[in-house]
């Protein structure tokens, strides 16, 4: 049985605001429903200052659609109304300022140690497979590790993780991150169809973030692995301001287009007080299979040169392969499925780096004991 839009308004209608007296539909709560085969996703707008004090109501609301037959999935998420004059930085430009980053405790991730995002200043330079590779050398490295795939509008770590189905849950609050080659993982694409587009505004994209971070049984972890979308917009600023990431790691391709981008991401994590760990210069060169010749078909090097500009760590280069590419898009990563093999040898090698990276993040976070002088 299919659920229509118009089922779904009238679930909602019957949800009232015990402040205002009204249903949600009725006052004009309800924005962005969008509900595609079962999946069903909507935002509630209210006043930014009454946020947390409304988590009810969106939970009652979530509810009510649930209770639809055919009803495969809610994403229900709070925004703040766009015409609130208690919204104090509506008309901010330009780069955020220190003193805007959001506190971090509430937003701990409880049971992850270290959270590192994996970013790019635009798309098509590879960065979701490098995420991918770099958190399964670092499982096989020894360490606990989860993806989070935080591209809300282009979500590809189903398909490369080779992940189908919809998350379960055990107390009907928090979700069980699927899992696949030893990686404990969560996408929106494993709650839209693949095919859905997302026409969702800054506000949802933020909160669906929140949620998909805070709302999950991670468990025990070592490292998050955050594959970020590419360039430098809302959501990636929800991730550099509220989430308190150990560090960022910076996916470009040698060419100076792909570059110019890539230093626009670094100087965001930068003004974001988030620690850069290195650049890595993904495609960086085409290996012949006949002579194994290297041929650089988007320049050479051009990811070293800026690293060592910025002052950061270069922290490997990973070839264009077509092995690399054919295992992404089965959903078998050559990591996982060939971890001893040249193709992916950059990967662990890229991954050991940025797990000294991590182990120097956490020991200088970490309380220092006195020192001890003792005087003749």
């Amino acid at each position: 049985m299919s659920v229509s839009r118009d089922d779904v308004a009238a679930a909602l209608s019957g949800v009232v605001d015990d402040e205002t007296g009204k249903d949600v539909v009725a006052a004009g709560m309800i924005q962005g429903l969008v509900v595609r085969e079962g999946h069903v996703g909507f935002s509630l707008e209210v006043d930014p200052a009454k946020g947390p004090a409304k988590e009810p109501l969106r939970q009652a609301c979530e509810a009510a659609v649930k209770r639809l037959p055919g009803v495969l999935s809610v994403t229900a998420v709070l925004t703040a109304h766009s015409g609130s004059a208690a919204s104090p930085r509506r008309h901010t430009h330009g780069a955020p300022q220190p003193q805007q980053r959001a506190p971090q405790g509430p937003l701990q991730i409880p049971g992850v140690k270290a959270i590192v995002a994996v970013a790019s200043g635009k798309g098509g330079v590879g960065k979701s497979t490098v995420a991918v590779n770099l958190a399964l050398a670092l499982a096989r490295l020894g360490r606990r590790v989860g993806l989070l795939d935080a591209d809300i509008y282009g979500p590809s770590i189903p398909r490369m993780m080779g992940i189908a189905g919809k998350p379960e849950t055990r107390d009907g609050k928090k979700l069980l991150p699927m899992e696949n080659h030893g990686l404990k993982t969560m996408s929106i694409g494993f709650l839209v169809a693949e095919d859905t587009p997302m026409i969702w505004r800054g506000p949802m994209v933020q909160s669906a973030l929140t949620q998909m971070m805070m709302d999950v049984e991670w468990g025990e972890l070592d490292v998050l692995i955050v594959d970020m979308p590419p360039g430098t917009g809302d959501a990636q600023l929800t991730m550099a301001q509220r989430v308190p990431l150990t560090g960022a790691v910076i996916v470009s391709t040698p060419q100076e287009i792909a570059l110019i981008d890539a230093r626009k991401g670094y100087a965001m994590f930068e003004k974001t007080h988030v620690p850069v760990f290195g650049i890595v210069e993904n495609m960086a060169y085409f290996i012949s299979p006949g002579s194994g010749e290297k041929s650089y078909i988007f320049g050479e090097g051009g990811a070293r040169r800026m690293a060592e500009k910025l002052g950061c760590d270069f922290l490997g280069e990973v070839p264009l392969h077509m092995t690399i590419r054919e295992t992404s898009d089965k959903g078998e990563p050559v990591v996982a499925t060939a971890p001893d093999s040249a193709e992916a040898k950059p990967f662990i090698d890229i991954a050991a780096r940025v797990a000294a990276h991590i182990d120097r993040a956490l020991g200088a976070t970490a309380r220092k004991a006195p020192s001890i002088v003792v005087e003749d």
